[in-house]
């Protein structure tokens, strides 16, 4: 114990060379932390969001936009495609489950969602309050909006058009919540989600402009007082954005997108293929912020090692009175290296706490908060690593100058210093 007092005492001797050391560790520490952590919430996020989605069948155009906007609600679709086409998939042996998803409205930024009840049942999301719906023009929140918006069951809004929000008020189409989910961790926590039927009623042209023989007022009347969408317009005449498919069999993936594909005016994407690639992607710029963090701990590393060899000239005379006093040559090494364990241990509780705070600061930046990037601090085991970095850089650095303290004799110290 009195050895790591005695090294806290000697660490701070020179306040303003301890205070660059630990900055310098810190952000090279910092920026480690900071690629673990991305690294570890996306990959959290895909794997919850794409679980048990096959493949997603939507307007052709880039695959990749059509992953992002179909599950996991960061980017705006291709198009629409016709709702019996994707109907027509069920009859496909090789599919399990197709779940259909029509997006173009939101409220306050938060996407509408239409799509039927296998949806909220796949992400396994309890309802905490209310029910779910049972009519258009229902909508159930999921956790993260009613949290956000403070709503409650039995309140009505009306959805603006476009995702992003900003767009022209549906004014005349009001929803009602009558349900509010339980948070998943999912992608549902931040959606409002609603019958299909709901989201056709919304953007169906006016009665008047639909050829019927009868006036906008009785027209108006029987769509709203049936509590079902217009029955004028066909299934056939219906579009979605996209469609979320289960296969029966993990066969299934080396033929139904190339059927899809090739058969059908339709794309299928494969949303392992897609984040492979967009993780590639990305892979280049973390290269890149990783060999940045390097050279931030080889300079720091320097620097620890050029405050310690100046440490140990410096402080002959110390060391002699003490190897005088009886204290063994281990005693004076052991010293210096508690030294550089102070160092790394004061910049591996700093790093990580500056890295947290650069990814808090990108999800609020961009607006990634419960998206890519969950609120609240994590802790994943993979962050063990910058503690063991920050050890192996301050003690490395320490070896030399300890190891010089240790084969020293006191005459030659004494000669030293006089």
């Amino acid at each position: 114990m009195k050895t790591f007092a005695y090294a806290w005492r000697y660490l701070w001797a020179r306040p303003m060379g301890a205070l660059l050391n630990v900055l310098l560790l810190t952000l090279g520490l910092g920026s480690i932390t900071f690629l673990l952590l991305v690294s570890h919430h996306m990959e959290r996020a895909f794997d919850r969001d794409l679980a048990g989605i096959d493949v997603v069948v939507g307007a052709k155009g880039s695959p990749m936009q059509l992953i992002l906007a179909g599950v996991l609600h960061l980017d705006v679709p291709p198009g629409n495609v016709n709702f019996a086409a994707v109907q027509a998939l069920r009859k496909n042996p090789l599919v399990a489950e197709v779940i259909p998803i029509s997006l173009g409205d939101s409220f306050q930024s938060y996407r509408i969602v239409g799509t039927t009840q296998a949806y909220v049942a796949h992400y396994q999301a309890p309802v905490v309050q209310g029910r779910l719906w049972d009519a258009p023009m229902q909508v159930v929140l999921g956790a993260t909006v009613a949290r956000k918006l403070g709503m409650a069951v039995g309140q009505s809004f009306a959805g603006s058009h476009g995702l992003g929000g900003g767009g022209h008020s549906h004014g005349d189409h009001a929803y009602t919540v009558v349900g509010i989910l339980g948070a998943t961790g999912s992608v549902l926590d931040r959606l409002i989600i609603t019958d299909s039927a709901s989201v056709w009623r919304v953007h169906e042209p006016a009665p008047m402009d639909r050829g019927e023989g009868k006036d906008a007022h009785e027209a108006d009347h029987e769509d709203h007082d049936d509590g079902h969408a217009d029955e004028s317009i066909p299934d056939d005449k219906r579009e979605v954005t996209m469609a979320l498919v289960r296969y029966t069999t993990p066969m299934a993936a080396v033929s139904f997108p190339r059927w899809v594909n090739t058969s059908t005016g339709m794309q299928a994407a494969a949303p392992a293929l897609e984040v492979t690639r967009l993780l590639h992607m990305l892979g280049l710029g973390t290269d890149v912020l990783r060999a940045f963090a390097g050279m931030l701990l080889l300079t720091a590393g320097l620097s620890v090692f050029i405050a310690l060899w100046s440490a140990v000239r410096e402080r002959r005379g110390d060391l002699a009175l003490l190897r005088m006093l009886g204290a063994p040559a281990s005693r004076i090494a052991a010293l210096l290296l508690t030294e550089a364990l102070w160092l790394a241990l004061l910049s591996s509780a700093c790093g990580l706490a500056l890295g947290q705070l650069f990814v808090q600061g990108l999800g609020a930046m961009l607006g990634l908060e419960s998206a890519l990037l969950a609120a609240g601090m994590l802790w994943p085991s993979t962050l063990l690593l910058v503690p063991a970095l920050a050890v192996l850089v301050s003690l490395g650095a320490a070896l030399l100058p300890a190891w010089d303290a240790y084969r020293s004799e006191v005459l030659q110290l004494l000669q030293s210093r006089g």
